[in-house]
């Protein structure tokens, strides 16, 4: 185990002392002992809540070892004084690192250091009384074997429980800037508010209601307002999967031709219509008392991980949900209005309703009108649309995988693309299966001629027959209204997330970095997963750090403390490193001339045409269409027989040093085709033998990691290698229909076997390539996994005289 903590605040002694006697473990008892001994035994008899009895203490201090040779209960016993060497043994085995195993017992710093745990500064072999209280501050800040810190560990031990109904504990309570889980999770109140959206996008006549579920700990309201958490889920209220799957689109049609156009962003750009609305609904009372509640919701853990410190959580699942009024959208300006609804009410600006139907008003007293958005794929999409509105109350978000332009989804340089695992799926498709109004039969009985209508309409303006950017699209792109973010910014993403592909985020972080906030970025070596019970990074410290900053108040730097990028790295497994900015525009460029099978620094000088087909054997086709992951080791195989003349791989040389890509990748290529019609992909690929990671992480223990004492838990995760070595690491991937080479909103002519100079921007990347792999570049036409699959006899032929491949580098 690597051990990486980024969000540590550096304290001082005198604040250290503060907090330990907030958190009790200074107290009248033990802060005047002047036998360090006797203090570091009282430290470890408050650790040990489960221990009783003093018998069963001293049978807990003899499971511990302090030296080779003596336990810690015979250490306390013979020594007023505590060396080193002994407490950083007893500190590591209760941080669960097992003596022989993970350390040796004579060499505890060296194992300390290692594992790249906390040390205190100290002078001699043996430990001050302040060098010793700063040992134990420092160990209480400490990840363990599992990733948590042992003071949350201590918390799962019930060591807070006594705080929950203690008057004179502060609330919130800080310890090294984070907040303690100090409220009862057992005691917490659920209650249904109905908030009224302005808009009707179910055309009744009435002003949407939208449900949200609201969890909050019993003290907060008018005397202990409490910040919120809010995670807008479409998902949450229940999906129609099987009317889903009913519509998914087949993706084995043919590439046709496209009526070239003169389009230009003007002509295709989404203005929001005039549109009346109905009169908000009459007041016929007020209260603070909720007529509804809900026994559990669709949680996220990190929000689960809140609710003791704190926090309170709200769900709402928009227009269109179950119980909320409405249809869906997918991703327009509607669904971002019912989205930043919910923010209005909690910040005191929007009103709400105890029910649908009796106009009793309810406010959100118990909110101190500070919002945070959390959530990971359509649920970070919507609070990234949310912040793009700057909409007064959301103070920050932490959106992971998520989508800042629908069109990077779903679409990709003129050409129908698939998320990375649902070929088919498009926002048709998941607008179905998110509008769970359908599950209530009488309700949907109202509104089943509007939905068909609804659903239809999305159906042709999202437009699979060309694949361009149109105004459709350009309503669903977040991008436009970066300037509007006021919210500070925690950013997290997969660098191998192909459902929702880097370029959403690398746009975004590239888009906002003259908008004076807070923001920072964290690039893990996922897919589409949370990242939140990793045991190699502290991002729920990370989370607790920034949200006690940012909703809180607290005077923390946790803009300063957490770096501005963290990468996780992709050679080295629990490694992640920090950066001061990630594909920065001015990162400078290594390029590749394009010759037969080779990428070359220097440019040959003899032209070539290479050629390649898209046609494959029927046969051959149907098992690819079957078996995607066949298809991806054929496709980049050098002695692939079936996928030989049906692709081009050009690579460089072994690398004499480590080449670490960084940005946007650029293939240039002057290209032909013998059809009036043609589409490109392209992979970047890292070839050499090696074990890399495995594509998902491992679950190290089920279960394994609790929120707080006797309150939900989380899967321990972590990133493992292979146990056996692999040839090739696909990097990256572009596409483009070759009629759309200018623009996606616009098309162009192609004539057949006619030259035409393209440049295609691949998806970002952070990549470390190691010393002796090469660096690969795969051309090819039909992406089974993402592209439609025509199968169609189209001939591709490749003037390398003018081809070369751009790689922005890190120095």
């Amino acid at each position: 185990m690597r051990n990486n903590q980024f969000a540590i605040k550096p304290t001082t002694q005198e604040q250290q002392l503060t907090e330990l006697a907030a958190i009790h473990f200074l107290d009248d008892t033990n802060k005047e002992e002047n036998n360090a001994a006797l203090l570091w035994r009282s430290f470890l008899k408050k650790a040990f809540t489960d221990a009783v009895s003093e018998s069963t203490f001293e049978q807990k201090l003899a499971t511990l070892m302090a030296t080779k040779n003596q336990t810690l209960a015979e250490y306390l016993q013979t020594h007023d004084q505590v060396e080193v060497t002994a407490f950083y043994n007893v500190a590591l085995q209760l941080l669960d690192f097992q003596p022989q195993l993970d350390f040796e017992l004579d060499q505890p710093i060296e194992a300390m250091k290692k594992i790249q745990l906390t040390v205190v500064d100290h002078q001699n072999e043996v430990l001050t009384l302040d060098e010793l209280k700063s040992a134990w501050y420092w160990l209480l800040a400490t990840h363990n074997k599992d990733g948590q810190t042992y003071l949350d560990y201590l918390a799962t031990q019930q060591y807070f429980t006594p705080f929950y109904d203690d008057e004179e504990v502060s609330r919130p309570l800080i310890f090294n800037g984070k907040s303690m889980p100090i409220f009862d999770p057992h005691q917490l109140v659920r209650e249904v508010v109905y908030v009224e959206s302005s808009q009707d996008t179910d055309h009744d006549g009435k002003l949407d209601l939208l449900k949200a579920e609201i969890i909050r700990p019993k003290m907060s309201g008018t005397n202990y307002p409490v910040p919120a958490l809010y995670t807008a889920s479409p998902y949450n209220q229940g999906t129609n999967d099987e009317f889903g799957d009913k519509l998914m689109h087949d993706v084995n049609v043919p590439l046709t031709p496209k009526e070239p156009n003169e389009n230009t962003y003007a002509s295709i750009e989404y203005h929001a219509p005039a549109e009346k609305l109905p009169e908000p609904r009459q007041v016929k009372g007020s209260t603070t008392e909720a007529e509804e509640t809900f026994s559990r919701e669709q949680s996220y853990t990190l929000n689960d991980y809140f609710l003791a410190r704190g926090f309170a959580v709200v769900y709402a699942a928009g227009i269109g949900t179950k119980d909320s009024d409405g249809v869906r959208t997918t991703g327009d300006p509607e669904e971002t209005t019912s989205t930043i609804a919910i923010i209005e009410w909690l910040a005191g600006n929007r009103r709400a309703f105890t029910n649908k139907t009796d106009n009793i008003e309810i406010t959100a007293d118990w909110c101190n009108h500070q919002v945070g958005m959390t959530g990971r794929s359509y649920l970070g999409t919507l609070a990234t649309a949310a912040a793009t509105t700057g909409v007064k109350g959301l103070k920050t978000i932490i959106s992971e995988a998520a989508i800042s332009s629908w069109y990077d989804y779903y679409r990709d340089n003129g050409l129908v693309i698939a998320p990375g695992g649902f070929p088919g799926e498009d926002c048709d498709v998941l607008a179905e299966e998110t509008f769970s109004r359908r599950l209530q039969a009488g309700d949907f009985h109202q509104v089943t001629s509007t939905w068909k209508k609804q659903l239809d309409k999305i159906a042709t303006d999202q437009d699979r027959t060309t694949g361009d950017y149109n105004t459709f699209w350009d309503a669903r792109n977040y991008r436009k209204d970066m300037h509007n973010i006021k919210a500070d910014l925690l950013l997290v993403h997969g660098l191998n997330d192909w459902n929702v592909k880097p370029r959403n985020v690398e746009k975004l972080w590239n888009g906002i970095q003259n908008n004076h906030i807070n923001k920072k970025i964290i690039l893990h070596q996922g897919q589409h997963i949370y990242i939140n019970a990793f045991r190699s990074i502290d991002f729920t410290d990370i989370a607790n750090l920034w949200l006690t900053h940012e909703l809180l108040d607290v005077d923390n730097g946790a803009e300063k403390i957490i770096p501005n990028v963290i990468i996780q790295d992709n050679l080295t497994p629990e490694t992640w490193n920090t950066y001061d900015n990630w594909s920065d525009p001015q990162n400078h460029q290594k390029n590749y001339y394009l010759s037969e099978n080779s990428l070359s620094s220097d440019k040959l000088p003899n032209s070539q045409t290479l050629e390649f087909s898209d046609k494959l054997p029927e046969n051959i086709f149907q098992n690819y269409c079957k078996n995607i992951d066949e298809w991806q080791n054929d496709l980049v195989a050098t002695n692939s027989t079936t996928m030989q003349n049906h692709r081009l791989i050009f690579s460089t040389q072994k690398l004499e040093n480590e080449l670490i890509l960084d940005g946007v990748p650029h293939v240039k290529l002057r290209v032909a085709s013998d059809q009036n019609i043609g589409l490109l992909s392209f992979q970047l690929i890292d070839f050499g033998q090696r074990k890399r990671f495995n594509v998902s992480p491992s679950i190290l223990k089920a279960k394994g990691l609790a929120e707080t004492f006797d309150w939900r838990e989380d899967d321990l995760r972590e990133f493992t290698t292979a146990t056996a070595p692999t040839s090739y690491k696909m990097i990256t991937k572009g596409h483009l229909n070759l009629q759309n080479r200018h623009h996606p909103y616009r098309v162009d002519e192609l004539k057949k076997n006619e030259f035409y100079d393209i440049t295609v921007d691949l998806q970002p990347t952070f990549y470390k390539l190691p010393e002796g792999h090469q660096l690969g570049l795969v051309v090819y036409a039909t992406d089974f996994g993402m592209t439609i699959r025509g199968n169609q006899d189209i001939k591709y032929r490749i003037d390398t005289d003018y081809s070369s491949l751009l790689v922005p580098f890190h120095q």
